[in-house]
């Protein structure tokens, strides 16, 4: 199984309109054909020393294998999400990660 986690932090001078496209694009891609599992959303309300909160929202996306992902960063939604709303964050980071 792979395991795709993105954090986002979006830029402050978004509209709320601009958000809400945003978390539009969030819910396409957890709907894509190789997605097993997706789920996004904001930070929780959990504070302490190891929790890393700061960003703006968080996905998580689950494929059954790495050729899945690799056909999902390549497919048409994810490159929708990408030139809608690449311009909205000023950082993403990516944390994949291959279970047994």
């Amino acid at each position: 199984m792979h395991v795709h986690n993105v954090y986002f932090w979006l830029k402050e001078s978004l509209a709320d309109e601009e958000i809400a496209v945003f978390v539009q694009g969030l819910d396409a891609l957890t709907g894509d054909p190789d997605v097993k599992t997706g789920y996004y959303g904001k930070p929780a309300d959990t504070h302490r020393n190891v929790v890393e909160n700061s960003y703006s929202y968080g996905l998580v996306l689950v494929f059954d294998d790495l050729a899945a992902h690799n056909r999902y960063q390549v497919g048409a939604i994810h490159h929708e999400f990408l030139a809608v709303n690449e311009a909205k964050w000023s950082k993403a980071i990516v944390y994949d990660i291959e279970t047994p």
